[in-house]
C-alpha cells in the first residue's frame, strides 16, 4: 500500500489577514514624520528646482531600468540580506545624500533605488519565487507602482495588485515606462525632503528608512496574495476584493 502524504489545506482568511498585516505596517509612525519633516504632501515638490522637476520622469525611468540590471547582476555576487540589512543600508545612504543637498542626493537616488529593488527581489524569494523568471522582475518593477509613504492614509488603495499592462517592443522597458510617472512622484518627493534646510542628513536618513520599510512591506502583500492565489487556487481579483474588504473593515473599527 502506497503511503499518500497528506498535504494541509490553506487557511485562506488566516493569509489574507497576515496580509492585511503586512499592509497596515506599511504606514505608520515614519510616514507622520516624512509628512512633518516636509510639511503638506501636496506642495513638497515646489521645492525643488523646476529643471529638477521636469527631469524627473525621463530621470526615473534610467533610475528604475538601471537598478534592474545592477540588482539582477548583484544576486550572483551578494545573497539576500535581511529586511532590517536592507532598512540600515539605505538609511545611510539617505543621510549621506541629504547632508550634500540636492547635488549628493541626485546622486544617491538610483543607488538607493537599486537597493530598494534588491530588497523587493529578497521578499519575491522569501514567498518562493525566483527573482530571475522574468514575470517575477516584472512583478518587482510592479510593487514599485503602489503609492509611496507620503500618500498612505488610511485608505485601502490596493489597485497596485490589479495593474494590467500592454506590454509591446521591449516588454521590461514598457513596464518600466508605464510604471516611471507613479514612482517619479515618490522619488520627487524623497529628493524635495533631503532638502530640508540644517536637517537634510536627519530627512535623508529618516526618508530612505520610510521608503525601504513602506516597499519591504508592499512586496509582502504583492507577492504573498502571488503565493496565496497559485495556493488556494484563487483568482487574483477575488483576493484582491476579499483584502479590500478586510481593509475596509480595519478602517471602520478603528475610527469607531
Amino acid at each position: 500500500m502506497t503511503d499518500i502524504a497528506l498535504i494541509a489545506p490553506i487557511d485562506t482568511e488566516a493569509e489574507l489577514d497576515r496580509i492585511a498585516a503586512h499592509y497596515q505596517a506599511a504606514g505608520g509612525a515614519g510616514v507622520k514624520l516624512l509628512n512633518l519633516l516636509g510639511g503638506k504632501v501636496e506642495g513638497i515638490l515646489e521645492k525643488l528646482p523646476e529643471p529638477v522637476r521636469d527631469g524627473l520622469g525621463d530621470a526615473t525611468e534610467r533610475a528604475l531600468f538601471l537598478a534592474m540590471q545592477a540588482a539582477q547582476h548583484s544576486r550572483t555576487a551578494v545573497p539576500d540580506q535581511k529586511e532590517w540589512v536592507n532598512t540600515a543600508v539605505t538609511t545611510a545612504m539617505g543621510a549621506a545624500g541629504g547632508f550634500g543637498g540636492l547635488p549628493a542626493a541626485l546622486v544617491e537616488l538610483p543607488a538607493t533605488t537599486a537597493v530598494l529593488m534588491r530588497a523587493i527581489q529578497g521578499v519575491a524569494a522569501n514567498h518562493g519565487f525566483d527573482p530571475d523568471a522574468e514575470n517575477v522582475q516584472f512583478d518587482c518593477v510592479r510593487v514599485f507602482s503602489a503609492a509611496g509613504p507620503l500618500a498612505m492614509d488610511d485608505g485601502a488603495d490596493l489597485s497596485f495588485l490589479s495593474l494590467r499592462l500592454t506590454l509591446t517592443g521591449s516588454a521590461m522597458q514598457s513596464l518600466i515606462t508605464a510604471v516611471a510617472p507613479k514612482l517619479a512622484f515618490v522619488l520627487g518627493q524623497k529628493l524635495a525632503l533631503q532638502t530640508v534646510p540644517v536637517l537634510g542628513a536627519v530627512a535623508g536618513a529618516s526618508v530612505n528608512y520610510t521608503y525601504t520599510k513602506y516597499y519591504q512591506q508592499i512586496a509582502h502583500v504583492h507577492f504573498g496574495m502571488r503565493r496565496l492565489a497559485i495556493d488556494a487556487d484563487l483568482s487574483n481579483e477575488d483576493l484582491v476584493m476579499r483584502l479590500e474588504e478586510r481593509m475596509q473593515r480595519r478602517i471602520r473599527t478603528k475610527s469607531s
